[in-house]
């Protein structure tokens, strides 16, 4: 909603234009007029609106026509004043002030009118016959009033429907001569319906309705008042209720209604509450709230997000297979002005027998989106009414930005859930593979992907010591000279060579020693295509002696030639290393150059000053409990079980250290 709003009055002279600005402002018939009034600023805490109005006059004798032009360009509503005892004033309304308005104002952007028929308090008759016409001709103007400045009669009527005219215009929503909403405004109430239909049945039931209204109004309606609503949409129409709930033609048929009485600012609410303006376009302020993004820090989805995102997708799967169809998407983006997801996205994240998005790929989706591109997740947020739904300040709450990196590397552990790894390589090494083998998919499987379908990304969760992880794996273009910042920032580098080809760990071995030998970023070299034959690399070190120099995990052999889904262990040992970054600064193992044994090691000891932490807190509570525990009976039952808890944990340690 705007604002303020500026309200200016032409007419011919005489015809009381300064009297009716001053009759509203001292509320009775000034004894003196002069010319022109000074411009007026009623404040907000006294307009229906709480607006603040600004009343500029016009005058002829005062005022040259430029000064007129520059008027009639600030002014949100024109209101041009006629006399209704002077046919003359009436008859310039249409051959003088309405071309004049129309030819100083953009015609996408034209001004409302108000018809104002002053000195009613001359006249018994009418005028309102001569000016029907008129409005229906010129689609320009909102209403039109009579009043009279002497009697104070509609006066404040006059400002108000001004005021209603730039807040709640009838343009944007409704077409007279058709006498039906406008397409832009169905376009709008429908995704409105269709967000507030929570469980996607295609009707509104009363706890749809209530929340609808508590969201919109701030007050729930009552039984009694729900069903005179339905009732009045029965009595104009067949297929307005269903199964005692709105239907979608109901519900616009309520709107209609609505404008046609004269009440545009119930349906003005309801679309400024789901995030239109006066264009009938979502507002930048809505799709894009502002986000603080600090340097070296990503972002994620909450756990609120999550439900929310839930919650969608139980809403299309109308199935309830755990994917969604093609029909499935298409319907949960109707609320979307474009599709999002192409084709490519089915080779993103993990897909069904039938390649349908399975709903922990769907989630992975939403992931990528938000860890690459915040902006546009809000705007994706924006479309499926997050913060309406979940009653937010904006769909920014759905939002975490995670700490500085430089923080999780000093304090050796971090809160993130997404980690991205970067996939680098020469052509044909099996960097596409590598990711699609993430999502599932064997070389057979691959091999039936279109060419134009192809996906750059491949993301899916990986659990590290029973801890679900998201880990983004990004296929670098083998274009060693350029390089950017994007493609080297990462939590962790995959350099991915073809053991069967002699040239391929050549591209690796460059690309670590130009630009990781000396990062903090770790590095996991894996050799492709182990199901083939190994040749001896042109490079000066072999792939394994190149990794011991450089104290690097030896190579890891992958292939996706299998018959079923590829194993998915390298994966798991990616995200440790991301987890832990600083694990391949130096090595604990005897190898000195294991950095996910040196891993394995940091967790065990995380869980050993848990465990020591946990029982220090046992031997706390038995001493606060010592002065009301007399009873020896207790003491050597509580002795005894302290020492089987130490006994059980002290062993649980050796266990997890014969694994290694």
């Amino acid at each position: 909603m705007r604002k303020d709003v500026r309200i200016l009055l032409v007419g011919e002279p005489k015809v009381g234009k300064t009297s009716l600005i001053m009759s509203l402002v001292s509320e009775e018939f000034p004894d003196e007029v002069p010319l022109r009034a000074e411009e007026i600023t009623i404040p907000a805490d006294v307009t229906p609106e709480r607006v603040p109005t600004h009343i500029v006059d016009y005058s002829e004798a005062e005022q040259s026509d430029e000064q007129l032009y520059q008027e009639i360009s600030k002014a949100n509503v024109i209101c041009i004043v006629y006399s209704v005892n002077n046919k003359k004033s009436i008859e310039k309304v249409t051959s003088h002030w309405i071309p004049l308005i129309n030819d100083r104002t953009d015609k996408d952007s034209r001004v409302p009118l108000i018809l104002v028929g002053n000195k009613s308090d001359l006249v018994e008759h009418s005028s309102m016959e001569t000016i029907l016409p008129i409005m229906n001709q010129y689609q320009d103007i909102e209403t039109c009033v009579e009043c009279s400045a002497k009697n104070l009669k509609n006066i404040s009527e006059l400002f108000y429907y001004a005021q209603k005219a730039v807040l709640h215009p009838t343009g944007p929503l409704y077409c007279p001569e058709e006498k039906e909403l406008k397409p832009s405004c169905i376009k709008s109430l429908t995704r409105i319906f269709k967000v507030s239909d929570l469980d996607n049945d295609g009707i509104l039931n009363d706890n749809e309705l209530n929340f609808f209204q508590r969201t919109c109004f701030n007050t729930p309606l009552a039984p009694q008042a729900l069903e005179d609503v339905k009732n009045v949409v029965r009595r104009n129409m067949t297929d307005g209720v269903k199964d005692n709930g709105l239907s979608l033609k109901g519900f616009l048929f309520l709107h209609t209604l609505f404008i046609q009485r004269g009440r545009h600012e119930t349906t003005w609410t309801v679309l400024r509450r789901f995030g239109y303006d006066d264009d009938l376009e979502l507002t930048q302020e809505y799709l894009f709230p502002m986000i603080k993004m600090p340097p070296d820090c990503t972002t994620e989805l909450n756990h609120n997000a999550y439900l929310f995102l839930q919650s969608v997708f139980d809403k299309h799967d109308k199935d309830r297979d755990c994917a969604l169809s093609p029909e499935e998407v298409k319907d949960l983006f109707k609320v979307f002005p474009y599709m999002p997801w192409g084709p490519d996205v089915n080779h993103t994240v993990g897909t069904n027998e039938q390649g349908w998005i399975t709903y922990q790929g769907y989630l992975s989706q939403w992931t990528l989106t938000t860890y690459l591109d915040v902006q546009r997740s809000l705007e994706y947020f924006g479309y499926l009414g997050y913060s309406i739904i979940y009653e937010q300040e904006s769909q920014a709450a759905a939002i975490t930005v995670t700490r500085n990196k430089r923080i999780d590397l000093q304090k050796k552990q971090t809160q993130r859930s997404v980690f991205r790894c970067n996939v680098l390589g020469d052509r044909g090494s099996g960097k596409s593979g590598f990711l699609q083998a993430f999502l599932g998919k064997n070389l057979q499987g691959q091999r039936r992907i279109r060419e134009d379908h192809k996906s750059f990304y491949a993301i899916s969760t990986t659990y590290v010591y029973g801890q679900e992880k998201y880990l983004l794996l990004h296929e670098v273009m083998p274009d060693f000279d350029f390089l950017s910042e994007a493609d080297l920032a990462c939590d962790v580098v995959c350099l991915v060579y073809d053991i069967n080809n002699p040239s391929s760990f050549e591209y690796c071995a460059k690309v670590y020693k130009q630009y990781f030998i000396d990062s903090k970023t770790p590095c996991v070299v894996v050799a492709a295509k182990s199901d083939l034959h190994e040749v001896r690399q042109h490079y000066s070190l072999s792939p394994h002696e190149f990794c011991r120099k450089h104290k690097l995990h030896p190579p890891q052999p992958f292939t996706c030639s299998v018959t079923d889904a590829p194993n998915k262990d390298i994966y798991t040992r990616i995200t440790t290393m991301a987890m832990y970054p600083h694990a391949h600064l130096r090595c604990m193992c005897a190898s000195n150059r294991c950095t996910y044994c040196l891993c394995q090691n940091l967790l065990k000891l995380e869980l050993l000053r848990s465990f020591k932490a946990q029982l220090r807190r046992v031997m706390f509570n038995r001493h606060m409990a010592q002065a009301d525990l007399k009873n020896s009976t207790f003491w050597l039952r509580a002795s005894v079980g302290a020492t089987v808890f130490a006994v059980l944990g002290f062993a649980m340690y050796r266990a997890l250290i014969k694994q290694r």
